[in-house]
């Protein structure tokens, strides 16, 4: 009887700690769950592991990778539900929620991962940031780049302009800006998780994928394509986000200790991104895939023609994409 009472105690316990929403004390420290998508061999795991270590003395971080604990796109509500305390969070995400967001989100917008770092760190990237802690109740950290998508394709027809992806089927993740950024390429754009798109390529049931050369390699995209199309068409970021509550939780000092070494593992991932780029091109190719680089021009034009005709831009704040591209 005594063992039956210890069990339920423990089960009650246990329920209990689950309904803190993972604020639970791992030995004095709040315990911080954190969520994304990419794989545990991903560079920014790495960067997570620098995070947590610059602030283990006043934080536990709990990782979770390749949408083991909130699939991709479910992060953001999570955390608003204060289901989970940080997450690796998809600016689509958040302009599904916020029109104003999707100017982010378009086609040929950020240069390079510098012009990035600088729009954020301008009064364009406080004001979209104010905007999402004000409505979302996250406190952005900052965006994590990591690399320029590209497209890869299953099929072997040369692309050079927008009119030669016509009807073929780019996976992209779901949610509007994501398939609307599709179709500024010309494609036909599929929804997929991320976890299927490798036995997509393989049965068929997608031609192409869009992503960083990083990812492709991560993930082995490459084992079922046949080319690569260096479109640059979008520079690719995450948000790392934590919850208001974990952050209006914390006195001024611990707020400033915490964003810094948020700023310096963001600054890190991105270093290592960049290298990373550059030494892909020859590995893919040496993997027996052909890589080139299509009429970006071409590319450029019918992508801002298609944004600036959209629904989508109709929710740009006046005079942002000026400031953006004055930068």
């Amino acid at each position: 009887m005594k063992h039956g009472i210890d069990r339920r105690a423990l089960l009650v316990a246990g329920g209990a700690l689950a309904l803190t929403g993972g604020a639970a004390l791992a030995q004095g420290k709040p315990n911080l769950r954190f969520s994304a998508v990419f794989s545990e061999q991903d560079i920014r795991a790495e960067m997570m592991k620098r995070f947590a270590e610059a602030i283990k003395d006043d934080f536990a971080l709990q990782p979770y990778y390749g949408g083991n604990l909130f699939k991709q796109g479910t992060e953001l509500v999570a955390m608003q539900r204060n289901n989970l305390e940080m997450g690796n969070i998809a600016p689509q995400d958040v302009s599904n929620q916020i029109p104003a967001w999707s100017i982010v989100t378009s086609a040929y917008l950020f240069r390079d991962a510098d012009h990035l770092k600088k729009v954020f760190a301008s009064d364009v990237g406080r004001d979209l940031k104010k905007i999402a802690e004000d409505k979302l109740n996250i406190k952005i950290l900052g965006p994590t780049y990591f690399g320029a998508r590209q497209v890869g394709l299953k099929p072997k027809k040369k692309i050079s302009t927008p009119a030669d992806l016509a009807g073929v089927k780019l996976r992209m993740p779901g949610g509007d800006a994501w398939q609307f950024l599709g179709q500024s390429l010309g494609a036909n754009p599929t929804p997929m998780a991320y976890a299927e798109v490798y036995t997509g390529l393989q049965s068929g049931a997608i031609d192409g994928q869009d992503n960083p050369l990083p990812n492709v390699q991560n993930m082995k995209f490459y084992e079922v394509s046949s080319q690569i199309v260096l479109t640059s068409h979008l520079v690719g970021f995450d948000l790392l986000c934590v919850t208001k509550r974990v952050w209006d939780g914390m006195d001024a000092k611990k707020q400033a200790a915490f964003q810094a070494a948020a700023d310096a593992a963001i600054d890190w991932s991105t270093k290592e991104h960049l290298a990373k780029e550059a030494e892909l091109v020859d590995f893919f190719k040496k993997q027996g895939l052909e890589v080139y680089t299509p009429d970006l021009k071409a590319f450029r034009d019918f992508a801002q023609k298609k944004y600036l005709e959209s629904e989508l831009a109709k929710g740009w704040v006046p005079g942002m994409l000026d400031k953006i591209n004055a930068l």
